[in-house]
């Protein structure tokens, strides 16, 4: 009796070319993905003292902001293009666009996304991640630091365009927002490890 041997053979490594569909083929490992322009990059698992700062912070947003916003923390797909997905730390989503809350991710730009700063992120959430979340119309990006108790509000003159700073609130200053009118906080309880 002969047998048939059939080697499963190893997936493809791509460099680059990544795509929406590649990205949902990936078996689930634990791990967090992101594709940025096509190139497929692994993200570190967040500290728990990062986990415990961007909860208090979901919370406090929370209080006002649940009656009018779907409220998602990571991790969550957000599909910005064929090409570009992200898992930012925590996202608003106006519930007049719920249609872009899917099963298996968001797609679309969220009214707000925010990321919160840790020492192995600053770099991709200064420069690659506001550049990115401007350029597919994220209206408002909010980098938040718990180390320093800031909240860096960046907003957007049009869909597509940079970023320009609006405010940086300190541990004292209440965070208001014109294109989100229900946010109304204090830095420093909500930047805070409970």
């Amino acid at each position: 009796m002969e047998y048939e041997i059939k080697r499963k053979l190893p997936p493809l490594i791509k460099e680059s070319g990544w795509t929406v569909d590649d990205y949902f083929e990936l078996p689930e490992d634990g791990n967090q993905y992101e594709i940025v322009d096509g190139i497929l990059e692994l993200k570190p698992s967040p500290t728990t003292d990062h986990q415990r700062v961007i909860r208090q912070l979901d919370h406090v947003l929370s209080d006002t902001c649940e009656s009018q916003y779907i409220m998602i923390l990571s991790p969550i797909d957000v599909i910005l293009s064929e090409r570009e997905t992200r898992q930012p730390d925590l996202l608003m989503v106006h519930r007049s666009r719920s249609e872009i809350v899917r099963r298996n991710g968001i797609y679309g730009p969220p009214d707000l996304v925010v990321e919160l700063l840790s020492a192995n992120s600053a770099k991709r959430d200064r420069v690659m991640k506001r550049k990115s979340y401007a350029k597919f119309g994220v209206p408002e990006y909010w980098i938040a630091d718990y180390e320093h108790q800031t909240i860096e509000q960046y907003v957007s003159a049009a869909p597509g365009e940079p970023y320009e700073l609006m405010n940086v609130f300190a541990a004292g200053d209440t965070v208001t927002s014109e294109r989100l009118p229900c946010v109304k906080f204090v830095v420093k309880d909500a930047l805070q490890i409970i």
